[in-house]
């Protein structure tokens, strides 16, 4: 290993304010089936180092597999030189270790898990499914499992250690009748160990996977217009991530690209709404101890009984802005440099029965589960497929509708709310932003939109 303080005196040899040295190990399983072949079967390991140094308003940032001293030195020192200007000097103050730790435990490491045994649970999975349904012409199933080891040093904090884990199974099914196609598609994990995969677990995958596929290949064509919106807590999170969440990470909320830039402290949402971003929860993908700067994790709350409270903040813009970090600084590996990312996000549950919300509906919409979308952070706009919709007729959820879509905007979205339900679920994905992506979870109850265009070729 090197000697970090000579690295970090390099990096502040300029005018920086700040530096940091992040070190990052991983290894991990990759295993791909396509229709009963295996495309992909890896196990390998990656390491680095990601330099960084923080000057009035600017960030210079540089990678490396090497964990050579003399190396990373004159790698620092050539980003130091960027910070021009009078030299400044390094803090002297008693450095600090930390090391993360949970409130939870693995009981069975993936990397110590046979490679046949993870093949035989993606094989498990495609002979359930296609036993339950024989217009079933595609099957994939990923599985991906991740040991992460990070230590964090800064010029001003000192070290901290954490060590992560990350499982996740993600299922596509691809089914055809009659010309028509459809498919579903699923994914679990999260901070787990091997024994997640419990046979229960796997087996209801895929029930839920195959059951949403038949009914899509029954379903009848989306109606078009404006409707009332039940969003069930099955749904996860998906809209307030991408229609609310991004548009409150300190980068866009800050700098202007943001429909939610300067309203602090301001009323966003109905009163009914709160939101938080923890990264605390036990076993939750996006979980960790430390961010990727070595900030301790938190339960942020952002908005307040429809009050906007704070933005996600790593510490380049909590530097700029005079703000302080809530440890959302995140990166995907020590070849990119951290920038505000959600964790945890979710709406908090409210006092509504779930199952009153859908019956106080008679004409509209049941959104069980989204998928795919896009968001205009500026205005707020969004679009977003519905991957698992029903109608609802006279306070009943209905028929299953099919080739749905829905639109509109997150500012109006949240003021129109009208009901939240006493539930709450979770929905896992892995966040794309500035070409890098990141664990995450996002969680909702149901909620009741009382007018949304929802997007169809029926009438």
């Amino acid at each position: 290993m090197f000697n970090e303080k000579r690295v970090l005196d390099a990096l502040m040899e300029g005018e920086g304010i700040f530096s940091d040295i992040f070190a990052d190990e991983r290894a991990y399983t990759f295993i791909q089936l396509e229709s009963g072949r295996v495309e992909k079967l890896e196990r390998g390991e990656d390491a680095g180092i990601g330099l960084r140094v923080i000057a009035p308003w600017k960030s210079f940032y540089a990678s490396t597999n090497s964990f050579d001293e003399a190396h990373l030195v004159d790698l620092a020192r050539q980003l130091s030189r960027y910070c021009e200007g009078k030299a400044r000097t390094a803090p002297g103050a008693v450095r600090t270790s930390l090391a993360g730790r949970y409130p939870f435990s693995i009981s069975r490491d993936p990397g110590d898990v046979p490679a046949g045994e993870k093949l035989a649970l993606v094989r498990s999975f495609e002979s359930m499914a296609r036993k339950m349904e024989p217009r079933i012409t595609q099957v994939r199933v990923v599985y991906r499992d991740t040991r992460q080891n990070v230590k964090i040093f800064t010029s001003d904090d000192g070290t901290v250690e954490d060590s992560r884990m990350q499982v996740v199974l993600s299922v596509l099914l691809v089914g055809q009748d009659n010309g028509e196609m459809q498919t579903s598609y699923e994914a679990v994990g999260g901070f787990y160990g091997f024994e997640f995969f419990t046979d229960d677990l796997i087996e209801g995958l895929a029930v839920k996977t195959v059951r949403r596929l038949q009914g899509l290949l029954a379903a009848r064509e989306a109606p078009m217009g404006m409707r009332t919106v039940v969003l069930a807590s099955e749904a996860g999170g998906t809209m307030i991530h991408e229609a609310i969440g991004h548009g409150l990470e300190a980068d866009l909320a800050m700098e202007g690209l943001s429909c939610y830039k300067g309203l602090l402290g301001t009323a966003i949402a109905s009163p009914l709404i709160s939101v938080v971003d923890d990264a605390t929860i036990p076993y939750m993908r996006g979980t960790y101890a430390f961010d990727d700067e070595g900030v301790p994790s938190e339960r942020t709350v952002l908005v307040e009984k429809g009050v906007l409270k704070n933005y996600l903040f790593d510490r380049f813009h909590a530097m700029k802005h005079n703000m302080g970090p809530t440890g959302n600084g995140r990166r995907e590996s020590y070849r990119f440099r951290p920038i505000p990312r959600m964790s945890n996000t979710m709406i908090l549950p409210g006092g509504d029965d779930p199952q009153k919300i859908i019956a106080s509906v008679d004409d509209g919409v049941l959104v069980v589960k989204m998928g795919g979308g896009q968001v205009d952070t500026v205005r707020g706009d969004f679009v977003f497929e519905i991957s698992e919709g029903y109608l609802i007729e006279k306070g009943a959820a209905g028929p299953m509708i099919k080739n749905a879509t829905m639109m509109g905007n997150g500012l109006k979205v949240l003021h129109d709310i009208d009901m939240v339900g006493t539930d709450l679920g979770f929905g896992i994905g892995t966040c794309g932003k500035d070409g890098q992506g990141v664990p995450v979870a996002d969680a909702q109850p149901t909620l009741r939109i009382p007018g949304i265009i929802v997007g169809g070729r029926g009438g």
